[in-house]
């Protein structure tokens, strides 16, 4: 019978949880369990940064498929909204960073770092990105919206 070494196990670990032996930590899409569909926005609720105007963290209790993703909401009421009116609620670009889509790119955003403009929700890879896309979002928004159209089916 064949005996596993500490090794062996850490590997298969950072396998599952996405770090990587040498201790660096790897970025991981979310994912719900039964349907392997990515956790959009970290797991916050979409809602909350209309209502009430900052991210909140949601529930998988309370979850809806929407766009290629699963958005979690911190209550039923918050569900509703979203699913009565998805397109006002959804984060653009599915919850991707939209800076890094204006320069050609796909990338998980930090769901704090984010922004409403024009009565959408757009999130960046950093905080830093807010004020970058504060300064000029309608060129930002235009190049996002045509690289989205290419890079959107890219997982």
């Amino acid at each position: 019978m064949s005996s596993f070494s500490r090794r062996h196990i850490l590997i298969l670990a950072a396998s599952i949880t996405g770090v990587d032996v040498g201790g660096s930590i790897a970025v991981a899409q979310q994912t719900t369990p039964a349907s392997r569909t990515r956790v959009a926005l970290d797991g916050y609720d979409p809602v909350s940064y209309f209502d009430p105007g900052r991210p909140e963290k949601g529930s998988s209790q309370f979850s809806f498929d929407f766009d290629d993703a699963a958005y979690w909401f911190k209550s039923a009421d918050h569900r509703a909204k979203f699913v009565a009116d998805p397109e006002r609620y959804a984060p653009q670009y599915g919850g991707y960073c939209a800076l890094t889509l204006a320069a050609g790119s796909k990338a998980e955003a930090d769901p704090e770092a984010w922004s409403i403009s024009n009565g959408k929700l757009y999130v960046f890879g950093a905080k830093l990105g807010i004020a970058n896309f504060n300064r000029n979002p309608a060129e930002i928004v235009s190049s996002a919206d045509s690289n989205w159209r290419k890079l959107r089916e890219i997982r």
